[in-house]
């Protein structure tokens, strides 16, 4: 069965495990945020396979396609998927998670939902547990890199409300939630890891 997959996920997925596997203990109970076509997931399951994988989307569409990729996966540690829009409250976890794993969704949202994804991690992450995200930002002092001004551009001629994020918004944002900017990791094509830790 051909499955929607993404080209990004593909060439990323390779340096965020081993950041994954650097920042993250050796194992724990993971929450996905926008798991998309869970190429993520199952990559990131099968590399750590002492954390288990809660995949997530806020398009119900997705789901399906994240479920048939785990079967076709084999991977015994992923979780079927959940439908989770981040600005709903409560998310449906009754548990905590010791990470929550964020990959390009910021810039293709609306500005509100960096502060809902802090609050749900906050309430959502043991004390000491990371969220941890992947992405492009723009950071005050540096010279951002031309092809993240043309992307910006794009997704703000498509969406007003969307747009690469300022790494001291997010970083503020965080820190309005009760979580602690702990890292900031360079990855490949002008992306960067961000680490949270939740207080506590």
């Amino acid at each position: 069965m051909d499955l929607p997959s993404s080209t990004a996920a593909d060439r990323n997925k390779e340096p965020i495990l081993a950041v994954l596997k650097t920042v993250l203990g050796p194992r724990g109970a993971a929450l996905e945020i926008a798991s998309g076509t869970g190429q993520h997931a199952v990559w990131f399951a099968a590399g750590m396979q002492d954390w288990e994988w809660q995949p997530t989307d806020a398009d119900a569409g997705m789901l399906p396609v994240i479920a048939a990729r785990i079967a076709q996966s084999g991977c015994a540690n992923v979780r079927e998927p959940v439908l989770l829009d981040v600005a709903s409250t409560p998310w449906p976890f009754a548990h905590r998670f010791d990470a929550i794993f964020c990959a390009n969704m910021l810039h293709i949202s609306p500005r509100e939902t960096c502060g809902a994804l802090m609050r749900g991690a906050a309430r959502h992450l043991i004390p000491g547990g990371m969220l941890v995200t992947y992405g492009p930002y723009f950071e005050d002092g540096v010279e951002p890199a031309p092809g993240n001004i043309a992307f910006d551009a794009s997704l703000r001629a498509r969406d007003a409300s969307w747009g690469i994020r300022r790494l001291e918004d997010v970083a503020e944002q965080a820190r309005r939630a009760g979580l602690a900017f702990r890292e900031r990791i360079a990855m490949p094509a002008n992306n960067l890891v961000l680490v949270f830790a939740a207080q506590g």
